[in-house]
């Protein structure tokens, strides 16, 4: 048998190329991007951002935002989308200082904040807002984070741009129809940091890597943790 070097040189190119996508497949697991939906949870209390079809009997009368111990509830995922009048692909890693807006996928209304009382705690009202996830300025959020990507293990803050305050968790809990469920609020930065921090948990992560999906279709597909 003839050994030919260039076999040898092609071979070890190729599981050169091979390492270096898997190690790029990897890298993109840990972002938090466009078009991923996700779950939010604030590790003061341990409970997820959620909505549902039920209105504030108080302020705006807009659907309600809580928060909830339930980890399985459909009512908890939350769509990632760009922020009126901008554009992101698919998959794009959202960075911090981006201004995104999150559509509450069962009832496609997006998070929303405005100058009302929260019904519980007196601080600033949150609801869902919108239609078909088209609504205004107060659906913008400024992703606060320090490693200039958002990443899936990074805990983050989310301001709101119209009113300077920020998505959080009062200690204060609602009685029937949401019985045990939390209020979300606006606060200012001064509270407690763990009250105005929030950590992506469970979803469907999509990849930024779009270039050579097209080419390994061993990799397109997205991260998808238990819902």
């Amino acid at each position: 048998m003839i050994f030919n070097p260039s076999l040898k040189v092609l071979s070890v190119l190729f599981h050169t190329c091979l390492l270096f996508l898997r190690a790029q497949a990897r890298r993109s697991a840990e972002f938090v991007t466009y078009g991923s939906v996700l779950k939010l949870m604030n590790p003061e209390f341990e409970v997820r951002l959620h909505s549902h079809d039920i209105k504030y009997g108080t302020g705006s009368g807009q659907q309600s935002v809580t928060a909830t111990k339930l980890q399985e509830d459909v009512n908890s995922h939350w769509a990632i989308t760009p922020a009126m009048a901008q554009y992101r692909s698919r998959g794009d890693a959202v960075k911090c200082g981006d201004i995104i807006r999150l559509l509450h996928l069962e009832t496609k209304m997006n998070l929303h904040s405005h100058l009302f009382p929260s019904p519980l705690s007196g601080n600033q009202e949150v609801s869902a807002y919108g239609k078909n996830g088209e609504g205004d300025s107060g659906d913008h959020w400024e992703v606060y984070c320090d490693t200039g990507d958002w990443l899936r293990r990074d805990t983050i803050k989310l301001r709101h741009v119209d009113t300077n305050k920020f998505l959080g968790v009062s200690s204060k809990v609602y009685n029937r129809p949401i019985t045990g469920q939390y209020e979300v609020a606006g606060f200012d930065s001064g509270v407690k940091k763990s009250m105005i921090s929030w950590k992506a948990m469970e979803g469907v992560f999509v990849h930024p890597n779009e270039e050579f999906k097209a080419q390994f279709n061993t990799y397109s597909h997205p991260v998808h943790t238990e819902l």
